[in-house]
């Protein structure tokens, strides 16, 4: 991963105006993953040939997941065609599409008899259909073999096709997830491919259509918390059921540099705030990831 110009100019400016972070909060150390369930499921992905969004994005939470034998799985490869500046997915432009992938997919959730799964992918904006058609064969498949597994799926935005989005609808999944990541004003500089309004129509659509809408941001990488709470009611305005908020870690050097370290009592505050306009449900707390108790919000509504 390699931070363009305008991100490169958007690092050095926080890097010039943040106070200094001093060591990470306790709140933000996790233990390294181990145990037998880890282990099973790490043996499968890899016997499977799949990814997972888990190790891809290294998320603080494998450990949790990976033992309570769930996990995000990543399709549509390891190569992903966006430049986002918080992502630790290797950037490129693919050469192949997998056809195989729902297949092992399906028989990985089987293998695992997950209750819930959570399928995202990497964005393959070179494709006509974004991978849309990917995403509903992995559904119908999942649910061919497993009818009481519940399934959420993590879509990038498909550069706002509807033709994508009629695709998804072919095998609508239990819960329709789609990150807005950041706030309005720093789309430009964190997500330079992605339209903070686009993300917003996208949830409207599916919403219209009759499904769980979810959506995810980090923080700490320089908004304000005004912004935050606008940006919560535009997802609550636009139909959005469930919300994920956590702190944003720079996953290396050559991604953009943590602002701040949000304190638990804003994590709490953004919580209440949440709940108060309507959200089924908030998820805000440092470590929380977009997939993070993934199975509880498909029992919630």
């Amino acid at each position: 991963m390699k931070i363009n110009q305008h991100q490169k100019k958007y690092a050095e400016t926080l890097e010039k105006e943040r106070v200094p972070l001093g060591k990470r909060p306790e709140w933000l150390k996790v233990r390294l993953p181990s145990g037998q369930n880890y282990k099973d499921v790490h043996q499968l992905m890899r016997n499977s040939k799949l990814n997972t969004v888990c190790e891809e994005a290294r998320c603080p939470n494998i450990a949790e997941c990976w033992n309570a034998r769930t996990a995000t799985f990543m399709i549509l490869g390891d190569t992903c065609t966006r430049s986002c500046g918080f992502c630790n997915v290797k950037l490129g432009l693919p050469t192949e599409l997998d056809l195989d992938e729902p297949r092992r997919v399906a028989e990985s959730v089987e293998q695992l008899k997950l209750r819930h799964v959570v399928i995202t992918s990497v964005n393959r904006d070179e494709l006509k259909d974004g991978g849309a058609s990917i995403f509903t064969e992995t559904n119908r498949l999942i649910r061919e073999k497993m009818p009481e597994t519940t399934i959420e799926i993590l879509i990038p935005d498909f550069k706002g096709e509807e033709h994508a989005f009629e695709i998804i609808m072919q095998q609508p999944p239990d819960i329709l997830n789609h990150n807005l990541e950041t706030v309005n004003r720093l789309y430009h500089a964190v997500r330079p491919q992605a339209k903070y309004s686009r993300s917003l129509e996208l949830i409207r659509w599916f919403k219209e259509k009759g499904l769980r809408t979810k959506s995810g941001i980090m923080v700490g990488i320089g908004e304000k918390k005004e912004e935050v709470f606008e940006l919560m009611e535009d997802l609550y305005n636009s139909g959005c059921d469930i919300m994920t908020i956590g702190q944003y870690l720079q996953p290396t050097k050559n991604h953009l540099p943590v602002e701040r370290f949000v304190t638990l009592d804003e994590f709490k505050e953004y919580k209440e705030f949440g709940l108060k306009l309507g959200f089924k449900a908030v998820e805000s707390s440092p470590l929380v990831r977009s997939s993070y108790h993934a199975d509880k919000h498909a029992r919630l509504i």
